[in-house]
């Protein structure tokens, strides 16, 4: 299940892996493993890409939730 949707904000925001590993001090193969969901980052490195993104965390997230 893709659970992280930084791949889709990023291009939204015309914004690169590179750009975002620059901007957070990691390396570019980690946000690349961010991007195809192999993990994810931390509760509190999400905050600072929605923070650099301008966008609610919310949005960098899918919904786990299942609809009934």
């Amino acid at each position: 299940m893709k659970i992280n949707r930084l791949k889709i904000i990023l291009a939204e925001e015309y914004k690169t892996s590179k750009w975002l590993a620059k901007e957070l001090g990691k390396s570019e193969s980690t946000v690349s493993r961010w991007c195809t969901n192999e993990i994810q980052p931390s509760v509190e490195t999400l905050a600072q890409i929605a923070e650099l993104l301008k966008v609610d965390i919310k949005e960098l997230l899918n919904s786990t939730r299942k609809n009934n």
